[in-house]
């Protein structure tokens, strides 16, 4: 099972976060084979990060909700908040997979918050600037709640057009960038 958590940073938390870098990465090194994808969100100045996505392939829900909330930056008080659901992997690859690499133009996540009918569950058109798609789903998987891509775009409003307008509580875009050790 294929899930999708982003844990959101808490204001003022950059510190920290630097603090238990070694201890974040060690914790995610436990995971690697489990990985589909993995990298910080960042603010505006594309530097100091906003929080973090990871994209990871677990037997169930249960073991899900561990690694989300065991993680040392969560344990630690660094993130505000999680959000956490199962999802499918449309793409059928890892980010490492991407054939446009981990460097060079800009990377965004779209998270488009479910509303009504499921929307966008098959790979849109521009699958080659897609690193990561699919729909975010309930823990039983019947339940459509929204979708999530990793995409190379030039710019947020691009990058945000991967979605359907009008079919979405909301959708948001963050600057987002490959993650792991460098």
């Amino acid at each position: 099972m294929e899930f999708f958590c982003y844990h959101r940073d808490r204001p003022g938390s950059v510190a920290l976060r630097d603090e238990l870098l070694e201890e974040h990465w060690s914790y995610m090194d436990r995971y690697a084979t489990e990985m589909i994808a993995r990298g910080p969100t960042l603010a505006d100045d594309c530097d100091t990060p906003t929080g973090s996505v990871h994209i990871v392939d677990l037997p169930d829900p249960a073991a899900a909700r561990a690694f989300a909330f065991d993680e040392p930056n969560y344990q630690a008080g660094v993130y505000r908040d999680v959000l956490l659901r199962r999802w499918r992997n449309t793409l059928g690859r890892t980010m490492w997979d991407f054939p446009g690499g981990g460097t060079g133009g800009h990377r965004y996540l779209v998270l488009g918050i479910g509303a009504g009918q499921a929307a966008d569950l098959a790979v849109p058109p521009g699958r080659d600037e897609l690193i990561a798609y699919g729909p975010l789903l309930s823990d039983d998987g019947t339940a459509w709640l929204g979708t999530a891509a990793l995409v190379r775009a030039p710019d947020p409003d691009t990058a945000r057009a991967v979605l359907t307008p009008g079919r979405y509580a909301d959708i948001e875009v963050h600057t987002w960038q490959f993650g792991g050790r460098s």
